[in-house]
């Protein structure tokens, strides 16, 4: 015989009702788009709550009879495999409704965990997840999925006051818990991210969720983005941005001279740090930040003087320096066409770049040992998983089963680095005209400003390679450049540096193929140059 009800099962209230930042009554308040739109006084400021679509839940959940026959149906259907337990209490959720379960003394967990399948066919529904640790709690917990799903609004999230509230600049609004209530991330803390997950999971639409959060709390001074997609249709939206470093890299041989040039800049900030002794990004901007205030800019310890300055010229000072994310698409396409280069370039960004400020999230369709190797997972500590198709799948991710159990369309499992109980959030959904709008605003805010040497050949220090991209006549300052030496008779490449505003190699590279043309003279004893070629006639 069944064992009778002791108590009435505890029914967590559903929290549909998010406390909203002042941004949501602001914005409702004012007209945002004034015409004639005007791009000077748009500058800097972030994108509109209004861009985003509202979406009003219409969903109905279980009602308390429904629970309470529920949870009936749980403590019998693990009666009849003699496994004693107690339902205490119930938490409807948007997606899932989660049951706590108090064990008979005695009883395994894994006795729980074994019995999934038949819990799952006893009350009808698809899957069951047994949670085996709830912190704080003596109980154990059976998510179960609802008959209809919520639909999860990244306007929501973003006009949440948890998400208003986060100061760093890095803050994600991965989606809402299993309580209905937004589970906010910040991408500085974490400080790299893995993202896996089968077609159809929601991978794609969480990658946009994470860049639209950036885009919605960092403007292009603070955050900088290299978006690297094999697929070429997911982020190739995006192009065109002030807020990307590059346009969208699509060519997996680019996509490794950009890996190349994001290790050069580690490099090229720690020396700067080291210089001003900071010990981090934050640190070094504040640093600057004091010292513009007192109106004593921080000269360029890294600039290389080789003649003097002219008459009214100022030395380089330095400048706030903004966090770099790296979004790569698809891991496993890129590792299959450059292999063991690139695996080693995201292993030495993964291990050091932290307190530069440059963060990856990596993303695969394929989390196998061959794409998520030893050296990259170990130096990767916090992991998000979509639905995979296994239980290997979810320990390669993981490093524990769950996730083969999730249900599809953005249930994931997030585990913190640090931790190792993962977060069960369900993704924000974005559509793609949504993205669209975003977009046409960012780009009317500000025009694109890309650095054009990331993609070019390196060497593996970070240097410009003698072949391949490294011919000056091709480079589009070149004609301006050799137009500059021979006005000013002045052939040095601090010179072309300064005045052109690129880098010292690149500047370098330019008056040695003057010199191979024929413009400058080779390099005296004392290192400078004489002009050979005449200045072009004026007009």
């Amino acid at each position: 015989a069944k064992t009778a009800r002791k108590a009435k099962v505890k029914i967590a209230p559903s929290m549909n009702k998010i406390e909203q930042s002042d941004r949501e009554a602001k914005e409702s308040q004012v007209d945002i788009f004034v015409e004639p739109f005007d791009s000077k006084t748009y500058k800097g400021i972030l994108p509109p709550l209004a861009l985003l679509d509202k979406r009003v839940s219409k969903v109905k959940g279980y009602s308390e009879t429904d629970l309470e026959e529920m949870s009936r149906k749980v403590e019998d259907a693990l009666q009849d495999f003699n496994v004693v337990v107690e339902v205490v209490a119930v938490h409807p959720g948007p997606v899932i409704t989660r049951f706590e379960l108090k064990l008979a003394a005695g009883v395994k967990v894994s006795r729980v965990s074994g019995l999934s399948k038949d819990i799952a066919r006893g009350l009808s529904v698809t899957s069951v997840r047994i949670v085996e640790v709830i912190q704080g709690k003596s109980v154990i917990g059976l998510e179960i999925p609802n008959r209809e799903r919520e639909m999860v609004s990244l306007r929501d999230l973003i006009s949440a006051r948890s998400f208003e509230k986060s100061k760093s600049k890095l803050t994600f609004a991965m989606g809402k818990d299993i309580a209905g209530m937004p589970v906010v991330a910040d991408l500085g803390k974490m400080p790299h991210a893995l993202v896996a997950g089968t077609t159809g999971s929601g991978k794609s639409v969480a990658i946009n969720t994470m860049i639209l959060s950036l885009l919605y709390k960092a403007t292009p001074e603070e955050v900088r983005l290299i978006m690297i997609d094999p697929k070429m249709l997911e982020l190739s939206v995006y192009e065109g941005i002030p807020h990307l470093l590059t346009p969208v890299v699509t060519d997996m041989k680019d996509a490794q001279n950009a890996l190349r040039w994001a290790v050069a800049e580690m490099e090229r900030r720690y020396k700067l740090m080291s210089k001003v002794g900071v010990r981090n990004l934050a640190g070094f901007n504040q640093l600057i930040r004091e010292a513009e205030k007192k109106g004593e800019p921080i000269r360029d310890p890294l600039f290389q003087l080789t003649e003097p300055l002219e008459e009214g010229e100022q030395f380089p000072t330095l400048t706030t320096l903004p966090s770099i994310v790296i979004v790569i698409d698809e891991l496993a396409d890129m590792m299959m066409i450059v292999g063991k280069k690139v695996e080693e370039l995201i292993a030495r960004l993964a291990q050091k770049a932290r307190a530069a400020g440059i963060h990856l999230v990596l993303a695969t369709q394929r989390p196998s040992v061959d794409v998520l190797t030893g050296l990259i997972k170990a130096n990767v500590p916090t992991r998000i998983s979509f639905q995979v198709s296994s239980r290997i799948d979810s320990r390669t991710i993981l490093d524990q089963g769950g996730a083969e159990t999730l249900l599809g369309n953005g249930d994931m499992l997030f585990l913190p680095s640090g931790t190792s109980i993962p977060i069960r959030a369900h993704g924000a959904f974005v559509d793609d005209h949504e993205v669209h709008k975003v977009v046409e605003f960012l780009k009317q805010t500000a025009p694109a400003n890309y650095l054009e040497d990331i993609t070019q050949e390196r060497s593996d220090t970070g240097e410009f390679a003698a072949e391949g991209g490294a011919d000056s006549e091709m480079d589009e300052l070149y004609d301006e450049a050799v137009m500059f030496v021979t006005e000013t008779r002045k052939a040095s490449i601090s010179s072309v540096q300064r005045r052109f505003k690129v880098g010292y190699n690149r500047a370098a590279r330019m008056i040695e193929d003057m010199e191979a043309a024929g413009v400058v003279s080779g390099p005296e004893g004392n290192g400078s140059r004489q002009v050979l070629a005449p200045a072009a006639p004026k007009d």
